[in-house]
């Protein structure tokens, strides 16, 4: 959101809770991942004679869980990344159109 765009109170509350939920569903993400993991890591270490399997699905699982968080983080709406982003398109486009018009 532009800095020189106003909100309404309704407006920030649905952002917010957006928001939240975002960054909530990441923090379950990540709990189950590692509960899960610990548990994959001690039946390849204890149940079928240590063969070391596990770490195949923690790199796996771990990369979709860092690209979970960057899409929360810091492309997710309204994070700074895409907000900066999404001013300069808003600004470029300003521009062209302010040129086709001849101003």
């Amino acid at each position: 959101m532009p800095q020189n765009q106003t909100m309404s109170p309704d407006e920030i509350d649905r952002l917010a809770r957006k928001r939240a939920g975002a960054k909530l569903g990441w923090y379950v993400h990540a709990m189950v991942y590692v509960v899960v993991n610990l548990f994959i890591f001690s039946i390849s270490q204890y149940g079928f004679g240590h063969r070391p399997w596990s770490i195949m699905p923690l790199l796996g699982w771990g990369l979709g869980l860092a690209l979970h968080g960057i899409s929360v983080w810091l492309l997710g709406a309204g994070g700074n990344v895409r907000e900066r982003m999404v001013q300069t398109e808003r600004e470029r486009l300003q521009r062209e159109q302010d040129r086709r018009n001849g101003s």
